[in-house]
């Protein structure tokens, strides 16, 4: 069997599981422990927390690694996770940071996933989306964020990281894996707002917007800390499909 016959093997186990997100866990505890960081712009998440307004956090997939120390302890949030097997995984590994999920896809089963999005938060939760999840193409936005934006009237906050020591995997979403004993910084980009009233042309241009300004914010942290920047995927057309017909409640 191949190495990844075998690494598909190990991960579908109910038994080995459990103590891989464990190891993940404590993998990301001892990145940040061991590694100085700062934040750029944190003073804008810091003022809906503050005042205890909902937003929606969006990073890139291949960002996701660090999400559990960008975000302020005690603040709910719930990610929307996919309900593939690595999705598992994943919801597991952030749960051991008291971060909750929820499983679904802006893509299928699209409408049961927004409508607990908007949910969450008209119930005062924060939500967060990968927008270029769950499988790419990378670092190109699909309407899923703004969707949400859209029906439940919360900002969009963008956010990514970047070190001075890492290995970037040859996945898909060139998934940044951090190393300890770097330098590392947090940059948040500015809110994006979508109006309730926003029609397709309109929801097209906040797509486009959120992805110029989350690839911005990634190439300002990538350049910090001295890293070559990583382009974005060729994009994929855009369906009108995405548009998902919800209504407000």
């Amino acid at each position: 069997m191949s190495p990844l016959g075998w690494a598909k093997r190990i991960t579908a186990s109910d038994r080995v599981r459990p103590a891989l997100c464990w190891f993940a866990a404590q993998y990301i505890r001892f990145v940040f422990a061991l590694s100085r960081w700062r934040v750029v712009r944190g003073e804008i998440p810091d003022a809906y927390w503050d005042r205890g307004e909902s937003f929606i956090l969006a990073l890139w997939h291949g960002r996701f690694l660090m999400l559990p120390y960008c975000w302020r302890r005690g603040a709910p949030v719930n990610m929307l996770i996919s309900q593939h097997r690595d999705g598992e995984l994943i919801a597991k590994t952030i749960r051991h940071f008291g971060l909750g999920s929820l499983r679904g896809s802006t893509r299928r089963g699209g409408s049961a996933a927004l409508r607990a999005m908007v949910k969450a938060l008209k119930q005062g939760t924060y939500v967060g989306i990968t927008p270029d999840g769950p499988r790419g193409p990378r670092m190109r936005a699909n309407l899923g964020a703004v969707s949400v934006a859209r029906l439940s009237g919360a900002p969009i906050v963008p956010v990514t990281y970047s070190v001075s020591r890492r290995r970037v995997l040859n996945s898909w979403d060139r998934f940044v894996l951090a190393w300890p004993f770097s330098s590392g910084v947090f940059v948040w980009g500015q809110p994006i707002e979508v109006s309730r009233e926003a029609d397709e042309a309109a929801l097209e241009a906040a797509r486009s917007e959120l992805e110029a300004e989350l690839n911005a914010i990634t190439r300002e942290a990538d350049g910090l800390m001295g890293q070559a920047a990583i382009e974005p995927a060729e994009p994929a057309p855009v369906r009108s499909d995405e548009l998902l017909s919800l209504q407000d409640r």
